[in-house]
């Protein structure tokens, strides 16, 4: 039995929640055991770059700010890689991979999260392409690298990030959504319009309030069709409409799921010994699948597997939409239907804030030059999570 001895953390994935949890602890604790099981490959890398690899040229490897084996000897980890988790015993507290029994103090589930990819009919349809993780790009890489038309569906943040740095890269686009906006989740229409005016300018087509329904293999490529009858030909389909929080191993487990694995304030889910944490988590409720929120939480869990047991709080935070045509920092309610704005206008940007009936600020966008005035108008918002 590996660990049986050491009172180990052991931490399943090896997304940017699970380093930055590793590097957390090690902050706090050299000593501490740890054992970092992944079905991956295990390099570290920055996965917001996954928006931007077309127009920067930049292959898998590129990406890799260090390898497996370079992250396990920095951080002084057990790092077993391409290895999946077959059970946990929580009785025993251990999990089993391919016949070894390792065992834990504490087990920290980092599972991440995978792409949505909606039903699509047709021969090609197993041919659609994700971008959630950097093994996933490597297996497409070269198909994208070959490709001069790409269609992405889903037009809310990662979708619509990779469909401007593919006009930008010279791509031939077209960006579908069966919602009627970009960004609708995130933005108010005034701001939204906006980013649509920008990408056609770039010439990307827009098929919005519109769903992809058949892709079809042809001799020059993919041919789709659409819901309304629209019809085109591309080169390669992207998918990036949304992500489902990979929760089967704490299912399997008898753990507390809901739309992710359920956890309060301490990352605890409904067992002591078994923490959760990044986009498989819901905290509290939430689902937060942003970087700034993954960060607090493995400060938070850090202290807690290092004997300082704590709570994660949330102060408002800020999303970037990485739209370098038209450029976007947003935090606050900025969806709300009966929100009431106030918005600034100039030549070089735009100043928009949300206030409740109370007239309390609720949320804010600003954009290209105007970007700068978010710090100030963070500090005025109420806390996510006290």
């Amino acid at each position: 039995m590996i660990g049986g001895n050491e009172k180990s953390v052991v931490i399943i994935g090896s997304g940017f929640a699970a380093y930055q949890l590793v590097k957390s602890i090690r902050r706090a604790n050299q000593q501490q055991a740890i054992i970092v099981i992944t079905a991956g490959n295990g390099d570290d890398y920055v996965k917001p770059e996954l928006s931007h690899v077309f127009s920067k040229k930049l292959t898998a490897q590129d990406m890799v700010k260090q390898s497996s084996a370079e992250f396990a000897a920095e951080y002084n980890i057990t790092l077993m890689n391409h290895t999946r988790i077959d059970d946990i015993n929580r009785t025993e507290k251990t999990v089993s991979c391919q016949g070894i029994a390792i065992a834990y103090e504490n087990l920290v589930l980092a599972t991440g999260a995978q792409s949505f990819v909606p039903f699509v009919d047709g021969d090609a349809a197993k041919d659609i392409i994700t971008l959630n993780s950097l093994d996933e790009y490597q297996l497409s890489q070269d198909k994208l690298a070959k490709a001069k038309s790409v269609l992405v569906v889903g037009a809310g943040l990662v979708g619509t990030e990779i469909a401007m740095d593919l006009a930008i890269a010279d791509y031939k686009v077209i960006l579908s959504d069966r919602a009627d906006a970009l960004l609708p989740s995130l933005l108010p229409e005034f701001v939204s319009s906006q980013l649509y005016q920008t990408m056609r300018r770039q010439g990307v087509e827009l098929q919005l309030g519109n769903e992809l329904s058949c892709m079809t293999k042809i001799d020059s490529g993919i041919a789709v069709s659409f819901k309304n009858g629209h019809t085109a030909k591309v080169d390669s389909v992207v998918c990036a409409a949304g992500l489902k929080p990979n929760t089967a191993l704490a299912s399997q487990a008898g753990l507390v799921v809901n739309r992710g694995i359920v956890v309060d304030k301490q990352l605890s889910t409904s067992d002591p010994h078994i923490f959760a944490i990044g986009d498989c988590a819901e905290i509290d409720g939430k689902h937060l699948a942003f970087l700034q929120p993954i960060i607090l939480s493995a400060n938070t869990l850090a202290k807690t597997l290092t004997g300082a047991v704590s709570e994660v709080m949330f102060p408002a935070m800020l999303v970037k939409v990485k739209t370098p045509l038209f450029p976007i920092q947003l935090s606050g309610n900025t969806a709300a239907s009966d929100a009431n704005w106030q918005v600034e206008l100039t030549t070089s940007g735009m100043t928009a804030k949300a206030y409740d009936s109370a007239e309390q600020l609720i949320g804010f966008v600003v954009t290209q030059a105007n970007m700068p005035e978010a710090f100030k108008l963070l500090r005025l918002l109420p806390k996510v999570m006290n």
